[in-house]
């Protein structure tokens, strides 16, 4: 027990302070972080760290033992102070006594909160029983791939007997709780020498007397399961590459996930949309080439944490990559609805009048031979740990088979861990989402002015963009700021080229497993009266705006027809294709175009459930790229004003006198991509101040 004093227990503004934390507290979240940054050493979300300190109670003023342990949901690699629980010793210790065994364990960590300490920190987790009742300072529970292939093996005990001896004690598969607690507390009490535990099935539990030793003993366990399974592992546990089912070469693989994404993200959105992520690393390539995979995937995998994510098991195509594909497509139809049926009666299997109703029965994992493995989630960020999850699974599975036979827990209990009321809870403590969750957009143009705004706000409202622009070097600072690949994709692309925009769309596809939501927002203006205007002057404005838009809309148009969830389109358009302004054939003509594509596309895409809206700004000076590559200067001479106040003179001749800004465009194109206007499509929504020139007649 660290003997440290502080003061009271600090409140949420104190537990950041640095200065006010116990120093083991520091030493925890160093800890955490080195052990939570290594995904072989615990997954994204899972495990947890301890460390009990003595603290001044702020009534008595006498000496009480706190329990400080990651809350419920937390990271260990982004573990902070607020995310810690922070428990009275002696109270959770003396919930032994209230305790009414294994059936009613699930009252334990309601049991929790009459055991706080101060504010308490985050909600407890399950494991918190594991961390308190154990006698030893400093407690890790994690999820390694190497020790979960011991725990996950047919003869996991003998196998965990023979890596560890006396070190580490084998405590056969149970449920996370209070009954766990008690069996690895009084496995620690009656072998003081004891290291820690191997959790069948699940993972592994070490301790120590001080922070730095209680670290050291978890490396030394998995680097002693990774030592073992190398020395004494066969070197291909996964049997013989099937012909056939071979990795495709890198750019065909890439096409082909391309071309099969929008069918695959379409058939796991049935119950609610979804965002994909592609995996096609060697390590998974090589699972799905292999004999095994064909028993080893129905299988599903072993580690409550991994399942939870992941489901119970992956739909797995079972045609090979060279097949048609009209014929890969019909059979993921087929295993599809096949997947939905077991699914739902897995749940009938196993449900009781207590079960949480059933969350869906769409796959998470879609694993295509040849061409890696898709993954799916509320946004790419879910998508992507569910992915990262599954190779965990594929380590396990590597790793089991190596040594042993893989032998998971029984469906049943994964039932109970998939279904339990308390990681019900934990799914209602997460905000909700977003207005855009699930959406993958594309923003033509978006590295700048106009198309900047509008990649931010579709972003801040929860969709995936990709922001596309001939200015890669923009769009990569913008896709960065927005918090990288987890919410925005730098596309390099000119709208105009017809082979760039389709490359620009499959990368998309192959990125986040479709795009249901496209602004043409891409443009350029050049200012001349028509005397001046050239031939040049006139096809450059065209091919952009007209020709760009055409083409853009084409592909996502395919692209929608192929995923059959709807999606937009919405054209970024101009007070000028309705107002007679002067030195503006150009542009004003091609802007024109635009709307009248609004118009054309609504009618023809209205069947696939494809909302076509515009938006038409006019005079938006400030932040955009148009006026400040040159067409500023110019529409300021023919207005004869300087081009500083070019803002400030359209805005007196709008009816509201206010000059119109980047993000109120962006305002516009969420609310026409949003739920409010779900039976709107065909419009253009002016977004000018007020110019009655540019009513609709």
């Amino acid at each position: 027990m660290d003997q440290q004093s502080t003061g009271p227990a600090q409140d949420d503004a104190a537990q950041d302070d640095e200065s006010a934390r116990p120093r083991a507290v520091d030493a925890l979240l160093a800890r955490s972080h080195a052990l939570g940054s290594d995904p072989r050493v615990t997954n994204y979300g899972g495990g947890n760290t301890s460390c009990k300190v003595v603290e001044t109670d702020p009534v008595t003023r006498e000496p009480a033992e706190v329990l400080y342990v990651k809350g419920s949901g937390g990271d260990l690699g982004t573990l902070r102070a607020d995310g810690l629980a922070t428990l009275r010793l002696d109270r959770v210790r003396a919930l032994r006594g209230v305790y009414r065994g294994v059936a009613h364990e699930d009252e334990m960590v309601a049991a929790f909160d009459h055991c706080r300490w101060g504010t308490g920190g985050a909600a407890p987790s399950i494991d918190t029983a594991m961390h308190a009742l154990v006698d030893a300072p400093h407690v890790d529970h994690l999820h390694p791939d190497a020790v979960i292939a011991l725990a996950a093996a047919a003869d996991g005990e003998a196998l965990t007997k023979e890596c560890y001896g006396r070190d580490l004690a084998w405590v056969p598969w149970r449920r996370p709780g209070f009954e766990l607690g008690l069996q690895i507390a009084g496995l620690a009490a009656d072998n003081p020498g004891l290291r820690g535990v191997v959790l069948g099935g699940h993972g592994l539990t070490t301790w120590g007397s001080s922070s730095e030793e209680c670290r050291d003993r978890s490396l030394d366990a998995i680097r002693r399961a990774e030592r073992f399974i190398g020395e004494r592992g066969r070197p291909d546990p996964f049997g013989p590459v099937r012909q056939g089912y071979e990795p495709l070469a890198a750019a065909e693989r890439r096409r082909l996930a391309a071309e099969l994404a929008p069918h695959i993200r379409g058939l796991c959105s049935t119950d609610r949309r979804v965002v994909g992520r592609l995996t096609d690393s060697d390590l998974v390539l090589d699972f799905l080439a292999r004999a095994a995979v064909t028993h080893l995937a129905p299988m599903g995998t072993s580690c409550p944490d991994h399942f939870i994510r992941t489901k119970v098991r992956p739909l797995r195509l079972d045609l090979p990559p060279t097949a048609p594909v009209p014929e890969l497509v019909a059979r993921l139809r087929e295993l599809h609805a096949a997947y939905r049926d077991d699914y739902a009666a897995y749940y009938r299997r196993h449900a009781d009048a207590g079960s949480p109703p059933m969350r869906g029965a769409d796959p998470v994992i879609v694993l295509v031979p040849g061409v890696g493995m898709l993954s799916f989630g509320a946004d790419a960020r879910a998508a992507r740990i569910a992915g990262e999850f599954y190779v965990n699974a594929i380590n396990v599975m590597r790793g089991a088979e190596a040594v042993s036979t893989y032998a998971p827990i029984p469906e049943a209990e994964k039932f109970r861990i998939e279904y339990w009321a308390l990681e019900e809870a934990k799914l209602r403590r997460q905000p909700p989402p977003k207005p855009l969750a699930g959406r993958v957009a594309m923003v033509t143009g978006g590295a700048s002015g106009i198309g900047r705004a509008i990649a931010v706000r579709l972003a801040a409202e929860g969709a995936v963009v990709a922001v596309a622009d001939r200015d890669m070097g923009g769009a990569e600072r913008l896709a960065a700021d927005l918090g990288g690949d987890d919410v925005a994709l730098p596309v390099a692309v000119d709208v105009a080229d017809e082979a760039a925009v389709r490359e620009a769309v499959t990368a998309v596809c192959a990125t986040y497993g479709g795009v249901d939501l496209v602004v043409n927002n891409a443009g350029l203006s050049i200012s001349k009266p028509l005397a001046e205007t050239t031939v040049d002057d006139w096809d450059r404005q065209h091919q952009v705006m007209a020709r760009g838009s055409f083409l853009v809309s084409r592909e996502a148009a395919r692209v929608a027809a192929t995923q059959g969830m709807g999606g937009d389109i919405v054209y970024i358009v101009s007070k000028n294709a309705v107002v007679a302004g002067p030195d503006n054939l150009a542009y004003g003509a091609a802007k024109a175009d635009q709307a009248h594509q609004v118009r054309l596309l609504a009618t023809e895409l209205g069947p696939l459930g494809v909302r076509v809206n515009g938006v038409n700004p006019d005079g938006v000076v400030r932040g955009s790229g148009i006026f400040a590559g040159g067409w500023g200067d110019q529409r300021a001479k023919v207005y004869g004003v300087a081009p500083e106040d070019l803002g400030k003179f359209y805005a007196g001749r709008t009816l509201l006198g206010q000059e119109v800004l980047p993000e109120h465009v962006a305002d516009a194109v969420f609310v026409l991509c949003g739920d409010e206007l779900s039976l709107t499509t065909g419009t253009i929504l002016p977004v000018d101040g007020g110019v009655p020139m540019a009513f609709h007649r």
